[in-house]
């Protein structure tokens, strides 16, 4: 195990999971530019095929939140509410406070059949991130600039054309639009007084317009929200770069149902229940910081196998051709073949930095600073 452990740490296996990852996705991607002369003739089978697709590549990081790291993830719910997990259409509102949230969700789409499947509204500029953002085109995420004077328009395209998707979907919200930090919530609490809501604690001001025109353009689609509040154990702040070093973390994440005829169908009413449902969230946040735990029943969905399988698929296909590549350059005894070799293992890690990058809080967008100060 203390090898295991050693190897955990090294940068070249780091480096070996990169590259698996980022040709896999290339491959992947080309795949799904393929698959797009499937669109005027079976729209349906073109997205049953990207689900897959989209498993395919997404799986590998959740491979390695939950095999590689051995992170675990507890629900805290109810019976009822955790049937129909992987059974509906539904909208997740997830809090924006950790570098590796997604990849909780992910996780869980994951344990009940959804990953593939998965939806989220994103900024545009993930649009041109090279694997994510290409990934998502093929599979119909909505961008956006959130300027919602230029994305109004967009989104709801992009949403109506979700309503006859043939997979049951999740489609992740982010309210707060940014992830938390000390700066964009005072920002965001000053907001709050200027309008005389309630402030937050744990959380970032929601922003409304996301949530309820996502409510309306999916009403009849999407059966229920499932509210999902995340922490982790011991005060830990958990980062992709600490995944991919091995370290251990334990998610606790309280999921909370409601039908979508709960939420008012006026937009300014949709809002303030949006509102509300913020100001329990930070309930919950407290009740976690003080007594370690959330409310409800303990779950433990089991992980599935088959995002390490597909792993070491992908790591059988791609690492065998590159061992004998690089052996034959070394053989060869060629100055110029193994500088250029060197060359493009320093592209290829400084690539997998760039990706992992997208991920940090401390680079993240600059628009929670300066939107909050903005009217909705």
């Amino acid at each position: 195990m203390d090898f295991i452990a050693f190897l955990k740490t090294q940068f070249i296996v780091h480096l070996l999971i990169g590259f698996v990852f980022v040709v896999s996705g290339l491959i992947i991607n080309f795949i799904q530019l393929c698959t797009l002369v499937l669109w005027p003739i079976n729209k349906q089978l073109y997205r049953r095929v990207n689900c897959r697709l989209a498993y395919s590549l997404w799986s590998q990081l959740v491979m390695l939140l939950e095999w590689w790291s051995g992170t675990e993830c507890t629900l805290f719910s109810d019976e009822a509410t955790v049937k129909t997990f992987g059974k509906e259409h539904v909208i997740i509102i997830l809090n924006h406070n950790f570098e590796i949230d997604f990849l909780c969700g992910w996780t869980m789409t994951e344990r009940f059949g959804v990953l593939g499947s998965s939806k989220v509204l994103a900024k545009r500029e993930l649009l041109y991130v090279p694997l994510i953002g290409w990934t998502w085109y093929f599979l119909e995420i909505v961008f956006c600039k959130r300027k919602w004077e230029e994305d109004r328009d967009t989104v709801i395209e992009g949403l109506k054309r979700l309503s006859d998707y043939p997979e049951y979907m999740w489609f992740l919200l982010y309210c707060e639009g940014t992830r938390f930090t000390e700066t964009k919530h005072r920002i965001s609490m000053e907001v709050a007084e200027s309008k005389g809501l309630p402030k937050l604690k744990y959380h970032l001001l929601p922003r409304t317009k996301g949530f309820t025109t996502a409510v309306q353009c999916l009403r009849g689609t999407v059966s229920a929200v499932y509210d999902v509040t995340l922490n982790f154990r011991g005060n830990k702040n958990p980062s992709l770069l600490g995944i991919l070093y091995g370290k251990k973390y334990e998610a606790d994440m309280c999921v909370r149902r409601f039908p979508l005829e709960d939420i008012p169908q006026d937009e300014k009413e949709a809002a303030n229940w949006l509102h509300k449902l913020y100001q329990e969230k930070d309930a919950l946040q407290e009740m976690y910081n003080q007594e370690g735990i959330f409310p409800g029943k303990k779950f433990k969905p089991p992980r599935r196998p088959w995002t390490l399988l597909n792993f070491l698929f992908w790591a059988t296909v791609l690492l065998s051709p590159l061992f004998t590549f690089g052996f034959g350059v070394f053989a060869s005894g060629s100055p110029l073949l193994i500088l250029a070799f060197l060359g493009l293992v320093g592209a290829a890690s400084f690539g997998v930095r760039r990706l992992i990058g997208v991920t940090e809080i401390e680079k993240g967008s600059s628009y929670g600073n300066q939107e909050f100060k903005k009217k909705e």
